[in-house]
This record gives C-alpha cells, structure tokens and sequence, in this order.
C-alpha cells in the first residue's frame, strides 16, 4: 500500500519536533539532531522535518511504496504525467536506502516516488541531480507555461 510523504525544511528542528509531536499525538520512528520523521497509519503518510540550511517551508512531496512491483508502477503513473522524470536510482537519503525517481508538477514542485530498503546511519550522500543541493531535492524545475485546462467559468477538466 503507497504511502503520503510530505517534508518541510524548518529553522528550529527542536521546536517542530514539540509541535509535530502534539499535532500527531505520537513521538517521531526517527530522531536524529537534523531530521525527524513520523510513520503515520491515520492518515497513512510518512511525514518528515529537517533542518539542513534548505529555505523553511514545504521542501518536497512524494509517494513512498512497499515493493518493486507499486515502484514500477509509481515510476509509469509519474511518465504519464507528462514532464521529465529525473531518475536518481539507489541512494542514501534521510537516514534511509532508496531507490528514487523525481518529477516538478507545473508549479515546480519536486515529487519523487521511492522504495526504502533499509535504514543508514548518515543522512545521506550529495544527490547526483546537476544543481541540487540536498539528497532529498533534484534541480529545480525549468518555469512552466501555466496550462489553459482550468478555468473559473468552466472548472477542472
């Protein structure tokens, strides 16, 4: 079953952590002096914080799987989506093995789908991805075009 994953860079690591915790009634899976983060069941979503010098606020989004047949398939729904995928393959990233691939939504936003193999002992090695500056981030993406599919008077398509 996929799981949600949300991570936000945040200034006080010690301070989220006090939030997050009471928002989610429960201590974090991991712990560690830069990256925290909570495995939630309700709502199922692997929720995580970090404070590494990225900008505060929503740093990244993504879909995590249990096996390599859903990562196949995460990888084929991202392909669909219609704009570059940025394999980055086996990595060390958050304290965790995986295996990822990145996508920017129209607006930017990075999304990666992954397959966590195990836990690390360090946060992560530098991202093989060009201009990014974090294992958890690829290049920013290129500016969009804003698509005409929306509108007020009609709606979504």
């Amino acid at each position: 079953m996929k799981r949600l994953h949300v991570h936000i860079a945040v200034d006080d690591l010690a301070a989220s952590l006090r939030f997050y915790t009471a928002l989610f009634g429960s201590e974090p899976s991991v712990c560690k002096d830069d990256y925290a983060k909570w495995m939630l069941d309700d709502p199922r979503v692997n929720f995580a914080i970090s404070a590494r010098g990225r900008a505060p606020g929503l740093d990244h989004l993504g879909i995590q799987v249990e096996d390599e047949q859903e990562l196949a398939g995460a990888v084929a729904q991202l392909a669909g989506a219609g704009a570059p995928l940025i394999e980055q393959g086996e990595t060390v990233c958050c304290y965790a093995y995986s295996e990822k691939t990145w996508i920017h939504d129209p607006q930017g936003i990075a999304w990666e789908t992954f397959l966590t193999r195990g836990e690390a002992t360090h946060y992560g090695e530098p991202a093989p991805l060009g201009e990014a500056t974090s294992c958890c981030a690829p290049p920013a993406a290129p500016a969009a075009e804003p698509a005409a599919c929306c509108t007020p008077r009609t709606g979504c398509c």
